[in-house]
């Protein structure tokens, strides 16, 4: 099956594999919807953070305000570090993907987050 599926975008690996909607390399760990051609920049969609700095998958960022979570009597607070962003294209413009410590996975906005 990796014949029919192209190499990895990042690290060029030939073991590709379809998981759902997405392409995804074992060897490291990218993943990235198959609809996407690797080296065309023109449908990508840029995301900036709070200030203006532009996001990519994997980077670290810093959440600016406190936020409200539903079923959480504290939320999170100004200043959380959040690791290992992914860029999506969410609903209501959550467009980032990302695991929360102590809250989980979630989807945030990028307006509430700086470049850490």
């Amino acid at each position: 099956m990796s014949e029919t599926l192209p190499a990895c975008p990042k690290c060029s690996g030939p073991y590709t594999y379809e998981m759902g909607a997405l392409l995804v390399c074992p060897e490291c760990g990218h993943e990235w919807s198959a609809s996407d051609t690797p080296g065309d920049a023109s449908g990508d969609k840029v995301v900036k953070d709070s200030v203006g700095n532009v996001l990519a998958d994997g980077d670290t960022v810093t959440v600016v305000k406190t936020l409200k979570v539903k079923g959480s009597p504290t939320g999170i607070k100004a200043g959380t570090k959040v690791r290992n962003i992914r860029l999506v294209d969410g609903s209501d413009g959550h467009d980032i993907d990302c695991k929360v410590d102590g809250f989980g996975a979630m989807q945030l906005k990028s307006s509430v987050v700086k470049k850490a």
